[in-house]
């Protein structure tokens, strides 16, 4: 049986698919089409219809998703066979006892490895959206971090956070996915877990709802950083109450020691120029997946009131309110541009906004190990047109390439 074959009969199997996860495009192929849609990724899983077993298809593309659902037997068949003929680079399958990783090479051979899970999971057929979360309401760390009462509902007060955790566990959980099948993030084994840092954790909310979704896929190890004492003992507590394999360190962003470089750097909602710091760090530990959510921008935003403004753009400055928007704008595609010069692919997608911050951009970064000269030209050039000096620049100074 060929490695799609296996694949296909991992799909096509009803009573113990849990989920498949298609994304990336093929080495010099067109991106993949689902209906008349170019599409970025696509999720399978089986739900109960009032008419009976049917395969979800959810495609999405750079805006939204869009669901169709097959009857299981011939039109889901047809579906899976369509969806297998795209030039889709990886495919993740989990089902009830394995999990399957298939890569696309750059020569357009499929490298397929299958290892059994590290514990068993129930398939879910429930096709209610609002169940549809990679972390449930009644999910232990959702209630001991205070988002769910004691009874596994969501307060009313808290459905903002939940949504924001939801969203994140969602874009770490398919960037994880995709940068292990494609060999950019190692993977993970019992005895050298996935190395999971987040820097300027403070309550540890998204620490805490990655490591419960994550642990459920991979053997994971977490750590929290963050300044104040106070909450590195708050979230020791937290953790030792729930069996989390979790650590907390005192320290700056800058300063954070670590027994070993994390393969994975989180950092979310840091303040101004602490993000800078992050991301300087995981450049420093070369983590191989990095995802930052830039906060407020003030640095460049102050630089700019006294920049001579390039002709003709003096009015994207010129009024407060269009100049911190310029500026978040500015300062992400500096962050992008000198991420891309350190050798990573960098995406900017957008996120769920925090109490304190109306800013809703990621930053998600994968380490090729390929440094950019044309980032590097691009970086120079923007420099030299408006005049401002990044925070993340003077941090890893000039460029090598």
């Amino acid at each position: 049986m060929s490695e799609w074959e296996q694949l296909r009969s991992a799909i096509l199997a009803p009573d113990r698919l849990v989920r498949a996860l298609a994304s990336g495009r093929r080495k010099g192929q067109p991106a993949p089409v689902v209906g008349s849609r170019e599409v970025r990724r696509v999720e399978v899983r089986v739900v109960d219809l009032k008419s009976g077993p049917h395969l979800q298809v959810v495609s999405y593309d750079a805006t939204q998703a869009y669901t169709t659902n097959h009857a299981i037997g011939e039109a889901a068949d047809a579906a899976v066979d369509a969806l297998l003929a795209e030039p889709f680079a990886n495919w993740h399958v989990d089902t009830m006892g394995e999990t399957h990783q298939l890569r696309v090479t750059k020569k357009g051979v499929p490298m397929l490895h299958t290892a059994p899970r590290s514990e068993a999971v129930e398939v879910s057929r429930d096709h209610d959206r609002a169940k549809d979360r990679l972390l449930a309401e009644d999910d232990p760390v959702l209630v001991a971090l205070g988002i769910s009462d004691a009874q596994g509902r969501v307060k009313p007060t808290r459905q903002a956070k939940y949504r924001q955790v939801e969203e994140f566990v969602r874009l770490l959980d398919a960037s994880l996915i995709e940068a292990i099948a494609q060999g950019q993030v190692r993977t993970p084994t019992p005895d050298d877990p996935l190395r999971v840092v987040d820097l300027g954790c403070g309550n540890a909310y998204l620490t805490f709802a990655a490591h419960a979704h994550l642990a459920r896929r991979v053997p994971v190890r977490m750590t929290g950083v963050d300044v104040k004492q106070q909450s590195a003992d708050h979230n020791s507590q937290v953790a030792a109450g729930l069996g989390i394999d979790a650590a907390f360190v005192v320290g700056t962003i800058a300063d954070a020691d670590l027994d070993r470089a994390p393969d994975v750097v989180l950092a979310l909602h840091a303040c101004d120029t602490a993000t800078d710091d992050a991301l300087a760090r995981a450049l420093e530990w070369e983590a191989s997946l990095v995802l930052a959510a830039p906060c407020c921008h003030h640095d460049i935003a102050a630089q700019l009131r006294t920049t001579e403004v390039p002709e003709p753009y003096a009015m994207l400055t010129r009024y407060g309110i269009l100049r911190e928007r310029f500026a978040d704008t500015l300062t992400d595609a500096l962050r992008a541009s000198l991420l891309r010069r350190e050798g990573y692919r960098v995406d900017v997608v957008e996120f769920v906004e925090s109490a304190h911050t109306p800013r809703n951009t990621l930053l998600r970064a994968v380490r090729t190990g390929a440094p950019s000269a044309d980032a590097a030209r691009e970086y120079d050039d923007l420099l030299a047109s408006w005049g401002v000096r990044p925070r993340l620049g003077e941090l890893l100074g000039p460029s090598a390439v």
